[in-house]
């Protein structure tokens, strides 16, 4: 790992991860743009997914019961795409299958693929980790156990529920559901 990224104040990191964001948004076709929030509205729309009243209120109650239910881990991926976020639960969700593997033998590969796609400085989809808690969930994946990305995966559940949720909750996404 670069010694010298982890020198470097939390600001420009986070600057750096942002402008990354900005510049493969940029690059996208214009069209491939259109029709994932079109298909979004959609999603929302389709009388066959509707969700009760109820059931979307208590959205609101916590992340839990959000992600927890299908259609809310939906509405809460497409408003983070909007952010230009969505690594954050792509990265929940990867733990969550991840603890879901039976073969011991299947551990170490996925738990290498998680950390090459979401925890490794040079990650594609870099979820916004502290040093110590990147350090020990690197030593983790080299004997990977069902539970090696529990840390990892509380510290983003608990920014995405101080950060993104609370924004989530003011949104369209949400307010036009309720």
């Amino acid at each position: 790992m670069c010694k010298g990224l982890a020198a470097l104040p939390a600001t420009c990191l986070k600057s750096a991860k942002d402008m990354k964001h900005r510049l493969g948004f940029l690059l996208q076709k214009s069209d491939s743009c259109d029709y994932s929030s079109s298909q979004g509205k959609k999603e929302k729309i389709s009388p066959t997914q509707r969700v009760s009243q109820e059931e979307v209120k208590k959205w609101a109650d916590s992340l839990e019961n959000l992600i927890h239910h299908d259609r809310g881990l939906a509405a809460f991926r497409a408003f983070l795409k909007s952010e230009y976020s969505e690594e954050n639960i792509e990265f929940w969700v990867s733990c969550e299958e991840y603890k879901k593997t039976k073969s011991p033998a299947k551990l170490s590969p996925k738990a290498r693929k998680i950390y090459d796609e979401f925890i490794s400085v040079q990650a594609t989809k870099e979820v916004n980790l502290d040093s110590c808690t990147r350090d020990k969930t690197s030593r983790n994946v080299l004997e990977p156990t069902l539970s090696c990305f529990d840390e990892a995966q509380r510290k983003i559940f608990t920014l995405m529920e101080k950060d993104s949720y609370r924004r989530f909750l003011k949104s369209h996404f949400y307010l036009d559901l309720v």
